[in-house]
């Protein structure tokens, strides 16, 4: 058993969980770290490093082709990560996960599969909330079929109108794609109950769960969804890998992404023949050491205890409520009730800018800028905000330091 695993799983040991975390036990210009940009990407406990590490030191081969030791030990710990994410998932079968590069390029194998089968009349149907990665990739397939392009509304506190969901929801609406958890308001959406809906309508429906999954325990049967997409170094894992999960009945016959080795069941000059999936689809050298690292960093989550982490966040969240309940000048984007600790704000006479370099003088990490999401800057008029972003390794302290970083720059820029 892991050190993780041997943990109370009521309540985390904030302390012990941040030694577990190198490069958030250091100093930035003279000061503690205090890293507040999680959802942009999230930091790595040292079993992964060490994990993909000793991959790299004892059994670095190419998988699925070595007849020696070294290609079974790889092969053996790149397929036995996919039956982790399998697991994390709930998802029924290893066909139903394939290795991409991330949530990204994963949203842009779904809808490459759609290319042959919409047309004039098909509507797809998004969210003015989602990430670019969830609208370019809709956006340029509604335009080349010549479907069209519906969006749901959003609400000033910065929720899914629900609403404007079943108007817009009819029986031409051939594809729903939604995020779980907004990665700029932190917003936890109602996805299931719409999921049914659109399902119902005859939708195919996808899930953007990027931002769900460091968060929340993450079930695609209890969700009812044809396809889910995540990215690895959100959830504590390595970058340059990601997850589509994909409902086997449709996976097998969804049409190929990319081509070349691995994917080919057999090739001649006269044609080609592909593989069941997921093979089908991871075309070369897979992201062998990354997959690991995944793996390692769903079993560090699954040590600490998924209750855990969530109670440890909504104490996170609470401290966060209780500072803008009552601080002067600041404004946050995105006030809803259900929401995981993000917070998106601006605050009076500052740019958002100005705000991220003055924090990081003292040793806090934030994000700033329109986070991916420029149609929600637009539909709440700015031009972009500042966005700290907590995880389970943040404390009740660190809340409060960085309010009082902002007190700061207040104070400052009032004298």
């Amino acid at each position: 058993m892991n050190e993780a695993a041997a943990r109370t799983p009521q309540m985390l040991d904030t302390e012990q969980v941040r030694r577990d975390f190198p490069a958030l036990n250091q100093s930035v210009n003279g000061k503690p770290l205090i890293y507040l940009d999680n959802a942009a990407s999230a930091q790595k406990p040292e079993a992964v490093l060490d994990a993909m590490d000793r991959y790299y030191r004892e059994s670095h081969s190419n998988v699925h082709r070595g007849a020696h030791t070294l290609g079974d030990r790889a092969t053996m710990a790149f397929e036995g990560a996919r039956e982790t994410v399998r697991g994390f998932l709930n998802a029924n079968s290893i066909s139903e996960i394939v290795w991409v590069r991330g949530a990204t390029e994963g949203i842009n194998l779904i809808a490459n599969g759609f290319y042959d089968r919409l047309g004039p009349g098909d509507e797809i149907l998004i969210s003015h909330m989602e990430h670019h990665a969830n609208i370019v990739p809709w956006q340029m397939l509604a335009q080349k079929t010549g479907a069209t392009l519906k969006v749901i509304a959003v609400t000033d506190e910065g929720e899914l109108d629900q609403q404007s969901f079943r108007e817009q929801l009819s029986e031409r609406t051939a594809v729903f794609a939604i995020t779980q958890v907004s990665n700029t308001l932190g917003t936890i959406n109602p996805i299931t109950d719409m999921i049914a809906a659109a399902k119902k309508a005859g939708a195919f429906t996808i899930v953007d769960g990027a931002q769900a999954v460091p968060h929340l325990s993450v079930d695609v049967q209890a969700l009812g969804c044809d396809f889910l997409v995540f990215s690895s170094h959100k959830v504590f894992g390595p970058t340059g890998i990601g997850v589509v999960y994909g409902r086997e009945a449709l996976m097998h016959d969804w049409p190929v992404y990319q081509t070349g080795g691995e994917m080919i069941h057999r090739v001649s000059f006269e044609g080609t023949s592909f593989q069941n999936s997921p093979y089908r689809f991871e075309a070369g050298t897979p992201a062998i050491a990354e997959a690991i690292g995944l793996a390692e960093a769903i079993r560090y989550l699954d040590g600490l205890g998924r209750e855990a982490i969530e109670a440890a966040e909504m104490t996170l969240q609470q401290r966060i409520l209780a500072w803008t309940a009552d601080f002067p000048g600041l404004h946050p984007i995105g006030t809803s009730n259900n929401k995981v600790p993000v917070l998106s704000f601006t605050l009076d006479g500052l740019h958002p800018s100005d705000v991220g370099t003055l924090l990081d003088q003292q040793g806090i990490a934030i994000r700033t800028g329109h986070h991916c999401t420029m149609p929600l800057m637009e539909r709440f008029a700015i031009p972009g905000t500042a966005r700290a972003s907590f995880a389970f390794y943040n404390t009740v302290e660190e809340v409060d330091t960085f309010f009082q970083g902002l007190q700061k720059i207040q104070r400052l820029f009032a004298e």
